[in-house]
C-alpha cells in the first residue's frame, strides 16, 4: 500500500519522466556510464576530494581545526544516514517505478527499498557542505558533484525529484546544525592528536629549520595567525 507521497503531483512526476526519458533516447553505453557514475563514481570522486582537502588542511597554520572540519564530513554523513532510517520507515514511499509504468530503470535490486529520501543524494550533499566549511573551492566542486548525483538518480529511474531534494535538505541540516557541537569535540581531539605519534596525520611535518620563538632583545619571531572555530 503506497502512501500519499507516492501519489506524487504532476511537477514531481513530470520532471522524473522528462529526465528519465533521456535514458530511453540515449545509447546503451551512455546508460551504463551514467548508472556507474550515479551508483559509485560520484561517491568515489567525493572521497578523492576529501583526500585532497586533507592533504591541504595538514599544511595550513590552523591544521588541527581544518582537519577537524574534514573529520566532520564522514561523521555528519553517518548521522544523516541514521536519521534517514526512521524517516524512510515513516514515509514508506516506494520507488517510482513501482507505482508508475513507462520508466526506464537502469539498475536492479531497488524494488524492495524506500525511495524517500535518496541515500546517495544525502551522502553527496553532506560531504559537499562539510567540505565547503573547510575549503570553499573544493566545496563548490563537491556541490556540483552532488547536484550531478541527484540528476543521475532520476536518470536511472530510481528516485523522484523530491527524494533528491529531501536528501539534500536532510544532509545540509545535519551538517550545519550539529557542526558547532561536533567541532567543540573534534578540534580539541585533533589538537591532542597533533602532540602524539599520529601528529603527521594532523599537521604536515615542517621542512627546513624551525623558526625561533624569540630573538635577542626580546623580539618575537614568526607568529602564527590565530585559529578559527571552523576553517574558512
Amino acid at each position: 500500500m503506497s502512501t500519499p507521497l507516492a501519489d506524487t503531483t504532476n511537477p514531481d512526476l513530470g520532471l522524473l519522466y522528462a529526465v528519465n526519458g533521456l535514458a530511453k533516447r540515449s545509447p546503451e553505453w551512455l546508460d551504463h556510464l551514467v548508472s556507474w557514475i550515479g551508483e559509485y563514481g560520484i561517491l568515489l570522486g567525493l572521497a578523492l576530494l576529501g583526500l585532497v582537502g586533507w592533504l591541504q588542511a595538514r599544511r595550513r597554520p590552523d591544521a588541527p581545526v581544518a582537519v577537524a572540519g574534514l573529520l566532520w564530513a564522514p561523521l555528519s554523513v553517518a548521522i544523516a544516514e541514521l536519521a534517514n532510517l526512521p524517516i524512510a520507515a515513516i514515509v514508506n514511499r516506494p520507488r517510482p517505478f513501482v507505482d508508475h509504468t513507462g520508466l526506464d530503470v537502469l539498475v536492479d535490486g531497488k524494488a524492495g527499498t524506500h525511495s524517500f529520501v535518496s541515500d546517495h543524494s544525502t551522502m553527496s550533499m553532506g560531504i559537499a557542505v562539510a567540505l565547503f566549511l573547510v575549503n570553499r573551492r573544493l566545496g563548490w566542486i563537491a556541490g556540483g558533484l552532488a547536484l550531478l548525483q541527484g540528476f543521475c538518480r532520476m536518470f536511472m529511474g530510481v528516485h523522484y525529484p523530491t527524494d533528491v531534494i529531501g536528501g539534500f535538505a536532510l544532509a545540509t541540516a545535519v551538517v550545519l546544525l550539529l557542526a558547532p557541537i561536533a567541532m567543540a569535540v573534534l578540534v580539541p581531539l585533533c589538537h591532542a592528536l597533533s602532540r602524539t605519534v599520529v601528529a603527521p596525520l594532523i599537521r604536515a611535518p615542517r621542512s627546513g629549520p624551525r623558526p625561533r620563538g624569540r630573538r635577542r632583545g626580546g623580539e618575537r619571531g614568526t607568529v602564527q595567525p590565530p585559529e578559527s572555530d571552523l576553517a574558512a
